[in-house]
């Protein structure tokens, strides 16, 4: 592919970035609608998040979706921020405005719930939800699950002020925060288990939890993608659990910045899917 001044460029921000599967995504959507963008994977430390945002705006990039440890901290980085973003208190899209200024949104939320109801039998009914992890990703998870009905959220990080501090800053009122070392209980009763946390991504420390206080008819979402099938999915299946894998999370979430960048509403199809596996 020949660049030229007319092509529309946009990224991943993230460290590490090597697990991405974000260029085949978005890459996947460029050639199917036959778009002059291409979509770069782009690894920048925590201490250069700043550059990195301004470099983009001066280089003339469409946008950049940020990915782990970036969303927080990007927050305070954006010229403007959506209402969907602040709510959340992170941000992982940004687009470049005509005057080069940095408007941030999160499609994490969108993102989470699409996947959940498209692969998935899940409904708020089926009791509490436990989510591990307090990051920015835990933020989203924890605002659409309150949007849509579940009745208590349980909030367990390994610290848990950090925890208490998502509830405080997204406002959820049913939302109660419990202390890592009784991770296993707050099991009890749940209707949904969800990691948030890079805990079993590929590169990272595994993910150290009982699940025999979960009741077999939870569902247990990893939104990890690399591997796809992480140790608590896998021991989730084997006992049981009906189980979604994070892929299709990054997949919905993916067109919203697809949107604002390239000018197309993508849709999220089967064929992409084992594309951006393959």
């Amino acid at each position: 592919m020949i660049l030229s001044h007319r092509t529309k460029i946009a990224g991943v921000l993230g460290w590490p970035i090597s697990h991405s599967k974000s260029p085949k995504v978005h890459g996947f959507w460029l050639n199917k609608y036959k778009i002059d963008g291409v979509y770069h994977a782009l690894s920048v430390s925590p201490n250069r998040l700043s550059q990195a945002l301004k470099g983009i705006s001066a280089l003339g990039f469409r946008g950049v979706n940020l990915t782990i440890p970036h969303k927080v901290e990007a927050m305070a980085l954006c010229d403007k921020i959506d209402e969907t973003a602040k709510r959340i208190g992170a941000v992982n899209t940004v687009t470049i405005c005509k005057d080069g200024s940095l408007s941030g949104t999160n499609s994490d939320s969108y993102g989470f719930i699409e996947n959940l109801y498209n692969k998935s039998s899940w409904t708020a009914s089926l009791g509490p939800a436990v989510i591990l992890g307090a990051g920015g990703a835990a933020r989203a998870v924890a605002v659409a699950l309150s949007d849509a009905g579940v009745d208590q959220i349980r909030i367990i990080n390994r610290t848990r002020e950090r925890a208490e501090a998502l509830i405080v800053d997204t406002k959820i009122k049913n939302a109660v925060a419990e202390s890592w070392k009784h991770r296993h209980e707050a099991l009890e009763g749940a209707g949904l288990l969800v990691n948030s946390t890079n805990l079993g991504m590929a590169g990272c420390e595994p993910l150290d939890i009982n699940l025999s206080k979960l009741p077999r008819s939870a569902i247990v979402n990893d939104i990890v993608y690399v591997p796809l099938l992480t140790e608590l999915l896998k021991e989730s299946k084997n006992r049981g659990n009906e189980i979604v894998d994070g892929l299709n999370m990054l997949l919905y979430q993916a067109t919203v910045g697809f949107r604002l960048w390239y000018g197309v509403s993508p849709k999220v199809t089967s064929d992409q899917r084992t594309y951006v596996l393959g």
